[in-house]
C-alpha cells in the first residue's frame, strides 16, 4: 500500500499533483511511456519492421557513426536473439535494402552487417523531428533541474531492475 496516494497505488487514477505529488509524477511516467511506445510504434509501420528490425538498425547506425565493425554475433547478443534469429533478422534487413553483408576488413572468414546511406537518411527523416523536439524540451532545464531528474529516472531504473518479492 502506498502511503502516498489516498486509493493505495496511485495506478488506476489520475493523481492530483498539489494532493500527491509522488502519485502525479508516477503518472507523468506513464503518459510518457505511453507516448514514447506510440511512436515507436508509429516508426515501426511507416518504415514496415518489428521493434527487434528497428533496435538493430539504430546499435548499427551507432555502431557505424562510431567507427565500429558489427558482426552477427555482436548483433545476437546485443539484442538477447539467438543466432538462427539474427540469421532472419539480417536476412529480412537485407531484402529491404536497410543492410548489407560486407566481408570483415580483417577477418576472412567474418561478416560484418553495415546499414545502408538509405537507411540513415530514412531514420533521420522519421526520427529526427521527434529528436530535435526532445532535445529542445531538455535544453529547457536548468544544470540543477537536469541533474534533479537525471538522478530521479537512473533510480526508478534501478527500482525496476530489483528483482520482485516474493510474498
Amino acid at each position: 500500500m502506498n502511503s502516498h496516494s489516498p486509493s493505495g497505488s496511485g495506478y488506476w487514477y489520475e493523481p492530483d499533483d498539489r494532493v500527491d505529488p509522488p502519485g502525479a509524477v508516477l503518472q507523468a511516467l506513464r503518459e510518457y511511456r505511453n507516448a514514447e511506445v506510440a511512436r515507436r510504434r508509429s516508426t515501426r509501420d511507416s518504415m514496415g519492421m518489428g521493434e527487434t528490425d528497428l533496435l538493430a538498425l539504430r546499435y548499427l547506425l551507432r555502431a557505424q557513426s562510431a567507427g565500429e565493425q558489427v558482426g552477427p554475433k555482436d548483433l545476437s547478443r546485443v539484442l538477447g536473439i539467438t543466432t538462427a534469429s539474427t540469421t532472419s533478422l539480417i536476412d529480412r534487413l537485407v531484402g529491404s535494402g536497410h543492410v548489407r553483408r560486407e566481408p570483415h576488413p580483417t577477418d576472412r572468414r567474418s561478416l560484418v552487417i553495415v546499414p545502408t546511406g538509405a537507411t540513415d537518411t530514412e531514420v533521420r527523416a522519421t526520427l529526427g523531428g521527434m529528436h530535435q523536439r526532445m532535445m529542445a524540451v531538455a535544453e529547457e532545464l536548468t544544470h540543477e533541474e537536469a541533474r534533479t531528474v537525471i538522478k530521479f529516472l537512473r533510480r526508478m531504473s534501478e527500482a525496476l531492475a530489483e528483482p520482485p518479492e516474493l510474498h
